[in-house]
């Protein structure tokens, strides 16, 4: 591959001086009220994570570092923790920088762990106890992780997926009373920090590699751009498996700030606004899914006063979320969207505040950041022009080292650069052009990765675990949009002779080896794939199945009353489909995690009762959720008025239904 230091304005992201002046003005509106931000000096990546941690434990030792439901932790009580996982760690057979992997959910037990392998200088590796147990096994087998650290919650299946040479290390077995003194070990920050698992192109994840100096560099930027200090209270909406929590973690307890995680998956989204405004939340990060999501709950009577940041990240954002943030979030509040890839760290930038016009559907990706440089290349490697089309590629000193244990693919995206032998070129596989101001917009995948909820996906492994299946003869898989323009993957399949299988035993089969947001949303089922004159798939002929009701086991059967009739057509309307049957499973329909939410959070606006996430897990099918609504109204009103209210609340609007219900009704119960 030929050079590709892009010289050009157009190709390359003009320095911060030279950045438009609406941007520069949005960015200087980030500093925090409280005049706290100390600005993270570039000589403070040539150092340890634990290292920085450290000095922010010196200087806050009291200030909250990590509040959940089920903890608060000081910067001393996880400073000590950490310290005791570390000093453990290192009594158990080993040497060198080796992986630990890490078994836990996302809370405070993950974070204090990632901190003490660190500590131990081991290389940490976070595992999704969520995640396929056949997902996990194999990165555990890719790793050759000789410990395992895990809690009493997952002990049962850490065992199952390690063998008799691995070691396993409770952590709720630690001993309270062991010695927490830092252990000051001397780190390089060219040392392995962590390894992160992404899809992979061939059918298997692959780890990502990153070490202690990229890792401060990223944070450094972060922390300058956003002026995060001690005052912010930032949530923690990721799975520790995936870079942004690592942002968002780093970014939190590297600078004196506390942080706040909370699992969506359990909690559901119906309680985040109060979530945001009891804890005085200064910082909220999430994929714009999830915001989406979150939107759909609100009221439009909410207020976050103490809110100044709203940060996006892992997939394109859209107009009508900015519309959205607009509508919701006070006039100081910034919204900040960025683009950048487990391999890169962050890449690009795009401030927006009340005043800032999106002239088209999708938000620009934005502005290089400091130390990155954006290339534009053509197939053969050569240098794209302005506004023409071309594979994004990254150029830096701060990529990540390669794949682990991967060493056929790492070179075949990561380039030396023949000008400066202390950077390397990445290419992301990505599509995008820049436009005059330096300003890059971005056009989609090269390939068929595709952005699901926020998590990177490549289709070609949900097909390979497709053909995996006896019932399934050929596969392929494709991203659509949805009414809501969010993406949902779509299976196309030809089923074995005489082994046709239902939608039921397919997402069953599929979710024993993927992740739930790989499982296809919808599957069609086809005589043959369609080719293209020179025999490849033709994948422009597949059709969108959108808004058509898929076949399923369970036979159509139209709702029998108006508490069915209004729950199937909620169902419909949040999932797309042209009709709902009373029997159909909300999950074969191509419910997920998110569109759970929102549908929780309809049931709350327009039956005015509120239930639990999990309610919809219990009873699935709008026959189910019929009874468990009708029943809860019983235990507080008569049948008279439980008749009277289900009569009229078809034809009204919320407004004059919520007018309609009988005072107390309203009252929140779980």
């Amino acid at each position: 591959m030929e050079s590709n230091h892009v010289k050009s304005r157009g190709e390359l992201r003009p320095s911060i001086p030279d950045l438009p002046q609406e941007q520069l003005a949005i960015r200087a509106k980030c500093f925090h009220s409280s005049n706290s931000f100390i600005p993270f000096k570039k000589d403070d990546i040539e150092q340890s994570i634990p290292n920085r941690f450290e000095q922010q434990v010196e200087k806050y030792p009291d200030r909250v570092a990590i509040k959940s439901k089920n903890h608060t932790l000081t910067y001393d009580d996880v400073n000590k923790t950490s310290n005791r996982i570390a000093r453990t760690i290192l009594e158990l057979p080993g040497s060198g920088e080796e992986p630990i992997a890490l078994l836990l959910e996302n809370d405070a037990a993950m974070i204090a762990s990632m901190l003490g392998a660190l500590k131990a200088g081991k290389i940490y590796v976070p595992l999704d106890p969520s995640f396929p147990s056949a997902r996990n096994a194999y990165i555990l087998q890719d790793l050759h992780a000789g410990i395992v650290v895990t809690n009493n919650k997952n002990l049962s299946l850490a065992r199952k997926l390690t063998n008799k040479a691995s070691h396993i290390l409770n952590i709720d077995d630690v001993d309270a009373g062991a010695p927490s003194e830092n252990l000051r070990l001397s780190i390089s920050p060219d040392t392995i920090a962590f390894i992160l698992y992404t899809t992979g192109s061939t059918g298997n994840p692959k780890g990502v590699i990153q070490n202690h100096r990229n890792v401060l560099h990223d944070i450094m930027q972060y922390t300058n751009t956003l002026h995060i200090c001690p005052d912010d209270r930032m949530t923690l909406l990721y799975s520790c498996s995936v870079n942004g929590a690592m942002r968002g973690v780093f970014g939190a307890l590297l600078n004196g700030a506390a942080l706040y995680p909370l699992e969506i998956r359990e909690d559901g989204l119906a309680n985040l606004a109060n979530f945001l405004v009891q804890e005085e939340i200064t910082f909220y990060h999430s994929v714009a899914t999830v915001f989406r999501n979150f939107i759909s709950t609100l009221t439009g009577k909410e207020t976050f006063p103490r809110l100044r940041l709203i940060r996006f990240g892992g997939e394109r954002v859209l107009a009508r979320d900015v519309d959205a943030y607009k509508k919701h979030f006070p006039d100081s509040c910034i919204l900040y969207a960025g683009m950048g890839a487990t391999e890169t760290g962050h890449v690009c930038e795009y401030f927006i505040d009340k005043q800032t016009r999106i002239t088209e559907s999708v938000v620009p990706t934005g502005y290089p950041i400091e130390d990155k440089e954006v290339l534009l290349l053509g197939d053969a490697g050569e240098r794209m022009g302005i506004d023409r089309v071309g594979e994004i590629a990254v150029r830096s000193r701060y990529l990540s080292l390669g794949y682990w244990n991967k060493s056929d693919v790492t070179p075949a995206v990561f380039f030396p650069d023949r000008d400066d032998q202390a950077k390397r070129i990445y290419r992301t596989g990505d599509l995008g052009r820049v436009r005059s101001d330096g300003c890059l917009i971005h056009m989609g995948r090269k390939d068929f990765q595709v952005k699901i909820r926020g998590y990177r996906v490549e289709v070609a492994e949900i097909e390979v675990a497709l053909l995996a299946l006896d019932s399934v003869n050929a596969a392929i898989v494709q991203s659509h949009a949805d009414d809501a323009g969010e993406r949902r993957l779509v299976a196309y399949l030809v089923p074995a002779m005489g082994n046709i299988p239902t939608v039921t035993d397919l997402r069953q089969a599929l979710a024993q080896t993927l992740p739930i947001y790989m499982v296809p949303s919808a599957f069609v089922f086809l005589d043959a794939l369609p080719l293209t004159p020179n025999g490849k798939v033709d994948r422009a002929a597949l059709c969108d199945p959108s808004g058509i009701r898929p076949e399923l086991e369970t036979p159509y059967t139209p709702p029998g009353n108006r508490v069915e009739e209004e729950l199937a057509k909620i169902w419909a309307e949040i999932l797309s489909l042209d009709r709902v049957g009373v029997h159909d499973n909300f999950f074969d329909l191509g419910g997920h995690s998110l569109a759970a939410t929102r549908f929780v959070s309809q049931i709350i606006k327009r039956f005015r009762l509120e239930i639990p996430l999990r309610t919809l897990l219990e009873a699935p099918t709008v026959a189910e959720m019929a009874v468990v609504i009708i029943e809860r109204h019983r235990e507080r009103f008569s049948e008279q008025e439980i008749q009277t209210i289900l009569i009229r609340i078809e034809s009204l609007s919320e407004e004059e239904a919520q007018r309609l219900v009988p005072d107390g009704i309203g009252d929140r119960r779980t």
